[in-house]
C-alpha cells in the first residue's frame, strides 16, 4: 500500500450520528483534494495505475453517488480498467492484507449500517448465515448515546455514540440493570436491535422519572446503562457467532484445523465485543483475526485491497462503464440463513464464556 488519505468527518460526532445529505456535502468538498493527496504520498500518478476500485454498493445513496461519479470521471479521462466493490466484501477481505489467511473463513461483519456472518470462500464466493433483520448494532448504539445526552456528559463530549458507551461502560456496573436478549426463541444466526433499543429507551425514561429529571439531561445511573447495553448487545453478537461456528463445523464447510473467525467493521473496534468474541474462539479453536482499528472503520485502503484481489483473479474488472449504478442496499454472496434455521441448532450457555471474558 503506497499511499492512502482520509478526511474524517468529525462533524457527525456533534450530531451523533451520520446525516445523509450532510455526508453528500462533505464527500464533494473533499474527494478531490483527498485523491491528490493519497496520490502524492505514493509517489505513483493517475496515468500509471492498473485499474481504479469503487465503492458502489451498499451504503449511503447521496455519498455511493460521489464516489462513483468522481471515479468515472477518472476512468474515462485516463481510460482505465474499473473494478466496483462490494462494501462487505471489502470489510471481509481487508485481514487478507495484514495477515496470510486462505479461504474460507468465518467473517462476522459490525458496523454502524451492517451486521452479518457469512463464510468466505473465496474473493467474490461468499455463502450468508444470517443478518440483522431491522438495525445495526452501530446505529442501535449512537441512538442509544443520543437518547442519554452524551454528548453533554464532561467525559464524552468529543466521541461518537458507540465510542461514548464503551468508555462509560468501563466504570458502570451492567447488573444494576438487566435487558433481555433479543431473538432467544430464534434458533438462526440473524440479528436484531431495534427491539432492545425500544427497551432501552423505555428504560431511561422511567429513570428520567424516578430521578425527577427531564430529558436530555444525564442520568446518575448513565454508566450503569451503558454497561448493561454494551454487555447485552455483545452476548446477542457472541450467541449468534457461536451457532455459525457449530453450524459451519456440523456442515464441514470449515475445516476443524484451521478454522478461523475473523471480526471487520467499526463496532469491531469496541474492546468489550472483541474480547468476549476472542473467548468464544479460543474455546472453540478457532484462530480469532482482526484489522486493526484504522482498518475496522470504512477506509479506502480496504476498498484498494478488495481491487487488488479482484485484479489478481480476474473478477470484475471492467472495460467499459457503461451501465454502473450505485446500490444502495445489495446482498452478499448466497444466503443459506434458511439451512441454518432449518438446523435449529443450540448453543449453549455463555456463562462461562463471559467468566473467562472478564
Amino acid at each position: 500500500m503506497l499511499g492512502q488519505n482520509t478526511s474524517c468527518q468529525r462533524y457527525h460526532c456533534g450530531t451523533g450520528g451520520i446525516i445523509p445529505v450532510v455526508a453528500q456535502q462533505l464527500h464533494r468538498e473533499n474527494i478531490e483534494r483527498v485523491v491528490k493527496e493519497a496520490l502524492g504520498t505514493s509517489g505513483v500518478s493517475i496515468p500509471d495505475l492498473t485499474a481504479v476500485a469503487t465503492t458502489v454498493k451498499p451504503g449511503l445513496a447521496l455519498s455511493l453517488g460521489v464516489g462513483l461519479q468522481y471515479s468515472l470521471g477518472l476512468v474515462n479521462k485516463y481510460q482505465k480498467p474499473f473494478i466496483p466493490i462490494h462494501h462487505m466484501e471489502a470489510h471481509a477481505l481487508t485481514i487478507r492484507l495484514t495477515c496470510q489467511l486462505e479461504f474460507p473463513f468465518l467473517v462476522l461483519l459490525l458496523s454502524g449500517g451492517h451486521c452479518l456472518l457469512a463464510v468466505a470462500q473465496g474473493v467474490s464466493d461468499f455463502l450468508l448465515l444470517g443478518q440483522s433483520i431491522d438495525t445495526a448494532p452501530g446505529d442501535m448504539l449512537d441512538k442509544v448515546a443520543r437518547r442519554l445526552s452524551l454528548r453533554k456528559h464532561p467525559e464524552c463530549h468529543n466521541m461518537a455514540g458507540g465510542q461514548a458507551i464503551e468508555h462509560l461502560a468501563q466504570t458502570g456496573n451492567r447488573q444494576q440493570i438487566m435487558f433481555r436478549l433479543p431473538m432467544q426463541q430464534y434458533r438462526n444466526c440473524d440479528f436484531s436491535f431495534s427491539g432492545l433499543q425500544n427497551i432501552v429507551n423505555n428504560t431511561i425514561t422511567r429513570k428520567e422519572k424516578e430521578e425527577g429529571i427531564q430529558e436530555g439531561e444525564i442520568l446518575s445511573c448513565v454508566k450503569d446503562i451503558a454497561a448493561a447495553v454494551q454487555h447485552t448487545v455483545a452476548v446477542h453478537i457472541m450467541q449468534r457467532t457461536y451457532r455459525a461456528m457449530l453450524f459451519c463445523m456440523k456442515n464441514s464447510i470449515l475445516s476443524s484445523k484451521n478454522a478461523a473467525l475473523v471480526v471487520s467493521g467499526g463496532v469491531a473496534s469496541n474492546q468489550y465485543i472483541r474480547k468476549g468474541l476472542q473467548t468464544l474462539a479460543d474455546v472453540n479453536d478457532f484462530a480469532f483475526l482482526c484489522p486493526s482499528p484504522r482498518l475496522c472503520t470504512d477506509n479506502g485502503v480496504m476498498i484498494a485491497w478488495n481491487g487488488i484481489e479482484r485484479l489478481r483473479v480476474g473478477l470484475g474488472v471492467l472495460r467499459s462503464t457503461e451501465g454502473i449504478r450505485y446500490e444502495p442496499k445489495a446482498p452478499l454472496g448466497i444466503d443459506i440463513s434458511k439451512r441454518v434455521a432449518e438446523d435449529s441448532i443450540r448453543v449453549p450457555r455463555l456463562k462461562k464464556i463471559l467468566r473467562l471474558a472478564s
